[in-house]
């Protein structure tokens, strides 16, 4: 007869992922997992397997909870060019933005080098670009074109307020987003470009 796990595989891994937040990828060990989630060691083996396998199932519960966040910012989201931008910054919480463009760049390079995890990230790429498309342009190639650019340069307003933090991310980002919409330059450029 099987034994019922006694802490869910969600929780477990939403637990790692923290760790993984605290650590880098590189300093989930056994170990440290176990004295994080509170089971053995043998337990997180018999689980997972080896710690790369560990590693992947941390960062696949990473993208489930992204792809529901996304999914939720989406139906919320109105679908006016507006709506467009007000779905991406919630997509980067104010309280978490500073360890997205830090940490978080270890997580990336984590999914970037695995292929199942660079699936899922190229998967939630094209949700996202969807998603944006239908706020920007009744035309589905140019809305896909407009999407691609948005997204990208939401995650270059992101990367380059990371280094001048001259003012909170929500602000910086948003005024890109908003700038860029209007078809202009930033009405300020401190988030975008050193002083």
């Amino acid at each position: 007869m099987a034994r019922h796990k006694t802490i869910p595989d969600e929780q477990v891994l939403d637990t790692l992922l923290d760790t993984v937040m605290e650590t880098g990828p590189a300093g989930l060990t056994f170990a440290r997992a176990a004295k994080a989630a509170g089971l053995s060691p043998a337990t997180l083996v018999q689980r997972y397997g080896d710690r790369e396998k560990m590693l992947q199932a941390v960062l696949l519960r990473a993208w489930d909870r992204l792809d529901a966040e996304t999914e939720a910012a989406d139906s919320e989201a109105a679908p006016t060019p507006p709506g467009a931008v007000d779905m991406l910054m919630r997509l980067i919480p104010p309280d978490t933005a500073e360890q997205n463009a830090t940490d978080g760049l270890l997580i990336l390079r984590e999914d970037i080098r695995d292929p199942v995890l660079r699936a899922r990230g190229a998967a939630w790429s094209y949700r996202i670009v969807a998603a944006l498309a239908r706020r920007l342009s009744d035309d589905a190639e140019e809305g896909k074109r407009l999407a691609w650019q948005m997204a990208s340069i939401w995650q270059g307003a992101h990367t380059w307020w990371a280094f001048t933090r001259e003012e909170p991310a929500e602000t910086a980002i948003r005024r890109v987003l908003e700038s860029w919409l209007k078809g202009g330059a930033p009405l300020s450029s401190s988030a975008c470009t050193p002083s």
